[in-house]
């Protein structure tokens, strides 16, 4: 309904030709779809349009670069949405990546510092906002971590187009490629898999050949593959066609076997893939008993998470575990790889990082596992990923960082060849592989474990009638266990309206619920996901650190009303649907934590129909969320539903979009207090 009203505002209020009318739509429309590139080149076209809908085309034209991994092209695009008065918060987090990007660090901390302000419910971002904010403030530090390895770019393979994923099998680099005749449904080209072979050095590499006949398919997506040690076993992730047929509506791996004689065979779908889910970029154990792998099935942390597998001989897979918190963050962790000394590499935006994706190393310590960044040149303020080594000492991985061929490119260093190495130089221990991995059995004498202690301040204010914060003395503050609800602690505030420190579990999440006589009691989430600071960060044996918060409490009386944000209903009808069901929620909890209060539920419409419609309108919209909330445990007894129709306009004469949806509310009204 928000993108007809779009449309329709933008047709009743501009001047603008037929042309520019239909650019508009049809972009609108590519986006929809995910035909990023398409929208761009309508969306661009649109030079003159209604200023209602100028902060909708530029947020379309950003989001449409983010979306197909343009970061940087995406910045000047915010700005232009930001400064026709964009209201979406969510906005100014993308923003501050896209800056980071761009390499603009303490542009970037400052949108964070603001999205993070704005409260979100989004739980995955605020975890990682409040990651990226650690993570931005120490930059300087991250920078430091320098490597004297000096990296090429694999002009002998890379093109305009993306080519990633390196992955050695014997004198052969295969890696993954745009390269195909057919496009999917975004436009772009299909991705498959191609080889070349090394001979005596990289330099004197053969003709580029697609990897085998029997695993290309033009009209999918093929690529990230792993083999076992023997070479004999890959595993890759292969997508859908874009079609109604396909059974699953992602990416999903799969396995193929190499028989002598008669080349690879069939690839059979691997059973610890999730069909609903997207699962690629896997990575074989040097014993070729484990699969590491990355995933955004249910129960992960983030967006992409990486998971592990066992296999047997026979090719028999167990059930996947997700690495834990250790390694995932609420971003994304991808393209692993272990090395023939049995570490773990991979890439991630959630830990603290030079840009986008970062290529860090796992290390276990002292049962501890932290995680180690790479530092430059292996990452810059791109995208750096899909790390792999030869057993001779190369070292291959994909970045998109600036002076490339074209999109992602293929960045190799060559270890010196035997006859030239001295007496003390050995590929597998060359020291411009630094950081190298730290042996289990020497990692407690060489590491020590950091510890933090994390604790919880926070206030308990109203605003009075001039819009002023009053502290609250006297209110009551529990803290719960988010997971089992049991009390952690419960305090009363002083005449500051103060309370703790509160002493806070590195990977908790807690409820705070406070309250007060002649007040509505409010709660709030408070989650240390993604606050704990990372061990590389630390620079004592011991750190102290306090998160502040505050809770804002509203005065209660008969007769005081509420807004009740973001309740959207289709033209014309009054079904909950889901995203106003999340609001109803809210309104449901808040009843639950005040049972001494009744309320009347309010429905209010624009003035667009007549008088009579939209006061039967509202009524029925007002019941249905009555009805709905008794769904939830509240009884009827303490709800009652009235529909306004168009009788209590915010904005008498509305006239844009913005103006008829604040007119288009839901209140509710406390009418009794026991």
């Amino acid at each position: 309904m928000k993108k007809i009203l779009h449309i329709i505002a933008f047709l009743t209020v501009s001047n603008l030709s037929f042309g520019q009318i239909q650019l508009y739509k049809r972009g609108l429309a590519s986006f929809d779809k995910g035909q990023y590139d398409l929208a761009i080149k309508d969306l661009a076209k649109v030079t003159n349009i209604a200023e209602s809908e100028k902060a909708n085309l530029y947020h379309k034209i950003a989001e449409s670069y983010r979306l197909s991994n343009r970061w940087v092209e995406a910045v000047p695009f915010y700005e232009k949405a930001f400064e026709a008065k964009l209201a979406t918060p969510e906005a100014h987090f993308h923003y501050a990546f896209a800056l980071k990007a761009a390499g603009n660090y303490d542009m970037a901390l400052k949108e964070l510092q603001q999205f993070i302000d704005s409260k979100s419910t989004i739980k995955a971002f605020n975890e990682k906002a409040y990651r990226e904010v650690n993570t931005l403030k120490t930059i300087e530090e991250i920078k430091k971590k320098r490597n004297t390895v000096e990296f090429k770019n694999l002009s002998q393979v890379n093109t305009k187009g993306s080519e990633f994923a390196p992955m050695v099998r014997g004198d052969e680099l295969v890696f993954t490629a745009s390269r195909k005749s057919k496009t999917y449904s975004n436009g772009l080209p299909y991705v498959g898999l191609y080889k070349v072979k090394i001979d005596k050095t990289i330099a004197e590499m053969s003709k580029i050949e697609k990897f085998s006949d029997a695993v290309f398919d033009d009209e999918r997506n093929e690529g990230t593959p792993t083999f076992s040690p023997d070479g004999k076993t890959m595993i890759y992730a292969r997508g859908n066609t874009g079609k109604r047929k396909d059974l699953s509506p992602d990416m999903d791996l799969y396995i193929s076997r190499y028989v002598d004689g008669s080349g690879w065979t069939e690839p059979r779908y691997v059973s610890a893939s999730d069909s609903a889910s997207w699962d690629g970029s896997p990575a074989f154990s040097r014993d070729a008993k484990t699969i590491y792998f990355a995933s955004n099935r249910p129960g992960g942390l983030g967006g992409l998470d990486l998971y592990r597998v066992n296999m047997d001989a026979s090719g028999r897979f167990g059930t996947p575990a997700n690495m834990g918190k250790e390694v995932n963050t609420a971003g994304d962790e991808m393209f692993p790889y272990v090395a023939e000394d049995g570490k773990l590499y991979f890439a991630s935006d959630g830990h603290p990082g030079l840009g986008k994706l970062d290529l860090f190393l796992a290390v276990r310590a002292g049962g501890k596992v932290t995680v180690e960044n790479m530092g430059s040149p292996y990452n810059s303020n791109m995208d750096d990923f899909g790390l792999v080594m030869s057993k001779r000492g190369d070292v291959f991985f994909s970045s998109n960082r600036s002076g490339g061929s074209g999109d992602d490119d293929i960045y190799y260093y060559e270890a010196p060849q035997k006859t030239e190495l001295t007496n003390n130089d050995d590929p597998s221990k060359n020291p411009l592989l630094a950081p190298k991995p730290i042996d289990p059995d020497s990692a407690t004498k060489t590491l020590t474990i950091k510890t933090v202690n994390y604790y919880l301040k926070g206030t308990i204010f109203t605003q009075n009638n001039a819009n002023e914060s009053v502290a609250l003395d006297s209110s009551r503050v529990r803290i719960l266990d988010a997971e089992n609800q049991q009390l952690i602690s419960e305090i009363t505030t002083g005449e500051n309206g103060r309370f703790g420190p509160i002493i806070l579990r590195e990977d908790g999440d807690y409820i705070i619920l406070a309250d007060k006589k002649n007040f509505l009691t409010k709660r709030e989430d408070f989650s240390m996901s993604g606050r704990a600071i990372p061990q590389s960060l630390l620079k004592k044996p011991v750190t102290d650190t306090t998160f502040y918060t505050s809770l804002s409490l509203d005065q209660i009386f008969v007769g005081k009303t509420f807004r009740v944000d973001n309740i959207y209903y289709d033209l014309d009808k009054w079904d909950i649907r889901p995203d106003a069901a999340l609001e109803l929620d809210k309104l449901v909890q808040t009843l639950s934590d005040n049972p001494t209060i009744k309320i009347e539920l309010g429905s209010h419409t624009d003035a667009r129909a007549t008088e009579i419609y939209n006061l039967r309108l509202s009524q029925k919209r007002a019941e249905s969320a009555i009805n709905y909330i008794v769904t939830k445990g509240i009884t009827r007894e303490r709800l009652s539903a009235k529909g306004y129709g168009e009788s209590i306009l915010i904005i008498p004469n509305a006239k844009t979009e913005n103006e008829h949806q604040t007119n288009r509310r839901t209140e509710f009204k406390v009418i009794e207090i026991q």
